[in-house]
């Protein structure tokens, strides 16, 4: 059974709503539409929200080993350029003053980034995720969101992969094994809204 949250002790974590990564999906409206929800929801029930992106830097680009299967394809595309359009927020799901952005260089949304510090694990006990791509950067959010002791919620429904079958099988799957699955429609009975 999917216990209530406590709000105050909750994070909303946004991450990979970015033109140059939406873009892939075969009909994200429904999914930008959704999460939009979500976050103003969220936001009303004075849950934190921070926002995670990926993208690159010069220096960023030349740190990445040619080892790293995915992202020296990236750093030699030269995509997800820090500043550039494709790298941005998707409008629809603009950041708000006093939201938490972090950006990052790898998948997960903790790697490379500050963001366990900003969410201080010592107030945030309860993370909501939702993201581009269930297979990337949600799923290695989960595992390592999983490890550092927190709570999960996964909004099955505001996360999508270019492959429905690997969203799919990751939802129903693997995720329940550190997380609640759960639908954006479940969200505000969980927030007491």
């Amino acid at each position: 059974m999917t216990m209530p949250l406590d709000p105050t002790r909750t994070a909303l974590l946004v991450m990979d709503f970015q033109t140059g990564i939406v873009r892939n999906l075969a009909d994200p409206d429904e999914l930008v539409r959704r999460t939009a929800q979500v976050l103003r929801r969220a936001r009303s029930a004075g849950v934190r929200i921070a926002y995670v992106r990926v993208a690159f830097g010069a220096q960023d680009y030349d740190a990445v080993s040619p080892l790293n299967k995915s992202f020296a394809v990236l750093a030699g595309s030269g995509r997800l350029a820090d500043g550039s359009a494709e790298a941005a927020i998707i409008a629809e799901l603009a950041p708000e003053p006093g939201d938490i952005v972090v950006t990052k260089t790898r998948v997960g949304a903790f790697s490379t980034t500050n963001l366990a510090k900003l969410l201080n694990p010592r107030t945030t006990d309860n993370l909501i995720l939702a993201g581009v791509s269930t297979s990337g950067v949600v799923l290695s959010t989960v595992r390592d969101a999983a490890d550092r002791d927190y709570r999960l919620y996964v909004l099955a429904d505001c996360c999508a992969d270019p492959n429905a079958e690997v969203h799919r099988v990751l939802t129903e799957q693997v995720f329940p094994r550190q997380a609640e699955v759960i639908t954006a429609a479940t969200l505000p009975g969980l927030l007491g809204r």
